[in-house]
């Protein structure tokens, strides 16, 4: 089964709403007058609604038809008005251009190499209007190496249950995530599926690297959604680049 897929279903009963909350006031906080707006790796459209409810322009994309389909009823619900664009940010060549990118949720994590995270800043940097600016965020090595090791989750409600365990990947700075699903069905039985989440990260100087070679002409650094550097204990890594 593709990663999100059941996922998609419950995505937002196991989300926190303060990491919304929280990603919106720091982009806010480095914008000025910039209102066209693409948010990559969408999910189910919460924080691109409350760009849109913002005043700001905003088109979302995504790879998961089924996160889609939920963005697309949650904004109907909410009245935003955005567009939603099934794609992979790998393949920005239709999407227009805009003045502001986001790209949150360490989904660059999901990448699975270095190649396509360079593929995906050059596909950005193309798209940018001039100064236009590209935030990101990653997790730290720290996090990857340190708080993730044996990490359990566990989240039960009346209709689901929810397991989420993380073991060190394969290769250097990476995790992976084995989500098990166990979904009730009409008679009251359970349906379980599985998901397996990779992700990996970088040093901060390849990251930087790899925005430099893509274009970006002034590169800052933050952590954990504050305007502060980056420190050895950070769990999250903010990037706010312009072109």
């Amino acid at each position: 089964m593709r990663a999100f897929e059941t996922f998609a279903l419950i995505y937002d009963q196991v989300m926190d709403d303060q990491l919304y909350e929280d990603w919106l006031a720091f982009t806010l906080r480095h914008l000025k007058g910039e209102k066209d707006l693409l948010e990559l790796a969408c999910g189910t459209g919460e924080l691109a609604i409350q760009f849109a409810q913002k005043g700001y322009n905003v088109t979302a994309l995504d790879q998961s038809e089924e996160m889609l389909t939920m963005a697309s009823q949650h904004a109907q619900s909410e009245q935003a008005d955005v567009q939603f664009v099934q794609g992979d940010m790998l393949d920005l060549s239709d999407i227009g251009n805009y003045e502001v990118v986001t790209c949150y949720s360490d989904s660059i994590c999901y990448l699975a190499n270095e190649e396509e995270v360079q593929a995906t800043f050059n596909e950005v940097y193309q798209i940018l209007k001039e100064d236009g600016i590209f935030f990101f965020d990653v997790h730290s090595i720290y996090q990857m190496e340190t708080v993730f090791p044996d990490y359990n989750y566990h989240y039960q409600a009346e209709d689901f249950a929810f397991l989420w365990e993380s073991y060190p990947g394969e290769v250097p700075h990476s995790i992976e995530h084995f989500l098990t699903f166990f979904i009730k069905n009409e008679d009251d039985t359970f349906m379980r599926e599985d998901e397996l989440h990779l992700e990996r990260t970088y040093s901060l100087e390849t990251y930087q690297l790899l925005l430099k070679l893509a274009g970006f002409k002034q590169v800052e650094l933050y952590a954990d959604f504050k305007d502060s550097q980056p420190t050895e204990t950070s769990q999250r890594w903010f990037f706010v680049c312009h072109k």
